[in-house]
């Protein structure tokens, strides 16, 4: 099911540092036959560092959708997202937070930094691939997406 947006398929990061989460997430694809390419980073540090381009992320492509989880090492979710909603060329990209979160701060701090959407990780499989196919089809089959380039000649 490749994106129809002017013939692109829409790349999608996944920032999450469970192995076994990220596992479900690639089966959630595979079940569903999602073709839209998944960059995995595990950590904060490297999500701003392949956001920005940077070291080994150097040659990769801005992705147009980044399902964030919150807990993670180095530099939690929350902090990611304050820097990319801080930052004029990732901030349009849009951030779907995807976590074992109920907490109802959680809930409001991401929201106050300008997540797009909220979603607490279901424990069962079934419905977690659930989970992901509405994202997918969502994200990369309702909405317009924006392309979030910088402008030529900036250095990230």
């Amino acid at each position: 099911m490749a994106d129809d947006r002017v013939g692109e398929i829409v790349e999608i990061l996944l920032v999450e540092d469970s192995p076994a989460d990220v596992m479900l997430t690639r089966d959630a694809f595979d079940y569903h036959k999602v073709l839209n390419p998944l960059r995995v980073v595990e950590d904060g540090v490297d999500a701003l560092a392949y956001l920005r381009r940077e070291g080994r992320y150097a040659h990769c492509k801005l992705p147009s959708l980044i399902i964030l989880d919150l807990n993670l090492p180095r530099m939690s979710g929350r902090e990611v997202l304050m820097e990319i909603k801080r930052d004029p060329v990732l901030q349009c990209i849009p951030v779907v937070i995807l976590t074992t979160s109920t907490s109802e701060e959680d809930i409001l701090g991401t929201y106050a930094h300008y997540a797009n959407c909220y979603i607490t990780k279901p424990v069962d499989f079934d419905k977690f691939v659930h989970v992901i196919r509405s994202i997918r089809e969502f994200w990369c089959g309702v909405v317009t997406l924006p392309h979030c380039e910088p402008p030529a000649g900036t250095v990230m």
